[in-house]
């Protein structure tokens, strides 16, 4: 079938690495594993900080309609409009309106909404992705807390969920030779839930100098300097290995001992995945979407959250215990690439589409 796909709060195709953009792509991947052709047919990016950005925007979306009708005049026109993360700040103002003019299924993968944002100046954008989530032939959630909002929203609309999950090919060939005292840390370095999560990771370790470990950090940003600071006086101990490719993550995963990062505000963390796929149990907060990806006392420790001691006292539980460690690893590895592979993820959507937009696969 030919799958339009669109993600208006960032393309799959956009140069800055995040969470988003990765599962963005991994739901591409899936949906061409099920047989399907795939194209991204707008790159048009909806998300506004402001309110009145988001009003500035209206010109634009109608030219964008306009050409989107213009190509499929003489283009074989889509059989399911697949539409990745909408929510109020980026609503999808494209994929309804196609969908009715050509009469085919309307599909969203992680769409989001908030009845207080309606109360704070964001009713008309709330309202588009209101109704995008009731026309939708299905809504696939991610996680158990996403989806009960949904319902909770719009009883009547259609849900199904879909585990998060990652391509497990590369951690496939690596053989972990795990370093236990080496904790490890795979994040971009920028404002808001990031930076809350390295100032929380660095409080925590200093509660716990006294244990022999080392922490190396994979990523960069625009904050690199304050997250570098956050750390002062842990000289010697802290290894910055600056951003590297997916096979340099995997391999150096591979030899690490623990996965350590607080997950402020995470939606659910595709990085812890990667971790586990890599052999190192994690530790982490239980908020948000995260234990949608860590299976809490199997595969990693879930400290309350908030709680900086309790945090660091999970680390110092793993580092303290070499066969525990070792046996939460070992399921960590199972778990994901047992159940959370990208081969796993595109057979249940190719079940979700099957049974509720009528799209015959493969």
């Amino acid at each position: 079938m030919r799958v339009a796909f669109y993600a208006p709060m960032k393309s799959p195709n956009h140069p800055v690495p995040s969470g988003d953009r990765l599962m963005a792509r991994l739901l591409i991947r899936a949906l061409e594993l099920g047989g399907h052709k795939v194209d991204l047919v707008s790159e048009f990016r909806t998300h506004a900080s402001t309110r009145e950005a988001a009003a500035a925007l209206e010109p634009a979306i109608g030219a964008e309609l306009e050409r989107l009708r213009l190509t499929w005049k003489s283009a074989p026109r889509p059989e399911l409009w697949f539409c990745y993360h909408p929510y109020y700040k980026s609503p999808d103002p494209l994929g309804p309106a196609i969908s009715a003019e050509f009469s085919i299924p309307y599909v969203t993968a992680e769409a989001s909404y908030a009845a207080k944002r309606d109360r704070t100046g964001w009713a008309a954008s709330q309202k588009r992705v209101g109704e995008a989530i009731m026309q939708a032939a299905v809504n696939i959630s991610f996680t158990e807390r996403d989806q009960a909002g949904l319902a909770a929203a719009f009883p009547q609309a259609r849900l199904a969920e879909l585990k998060p999950f990652i391509d497990t090919a590369l951690f496939e060939r690596v053989s972990p030779a795990p370093d236990p005292r080496r904790l490890m840390t795979v994040a971009m370095m920028r404002a808001g839930d990031k930076m809350d999560s390295y100032v929380m990771l660095a409080k925590a370790l200093r509660l716990i100098e006294d244990r022999p470990w080392t922490l190396a950090v994979i990523g960069d940003g625009p904050m690199r300097q304050e997250v570098q600071g956050l750390f002062a006086g842990l000289a010697g101990r802290i290894e910055w290995l600056g951003e590297r490719n997916a096979v340099e993550i995997a391999e150096l995963l591979g030899h690490g001992g623990i996965y350590v990062w607080p997950g402020c505000g995470e939606a659910y963390g595709l990085a812890y995945l990667e971790a586990q796929a890599g052999g190192l149990p994690v530790v982490a907060q239980e908020t948000a979407g995260v234990p949608a990806v860590v299976e809490a006392g199997v595969t990693g420790l879930l400290s309350p959250d908030g709680d900086v001691t309790a945090y660091a006292e999970a680390v110092a539980a793993l580092l303290d215990d070499r066969q525990r460690r070792d046996a939460m690893g070992q399921a960590a590895r199972r778990f994901v690439l047992g159940q959370r592979s990208l081969v796993m993820a595109a057979q249940v959507l190719n079940g979700i589409l099957r049974d509720n937009a009528g799209i015959g696969v493969t």
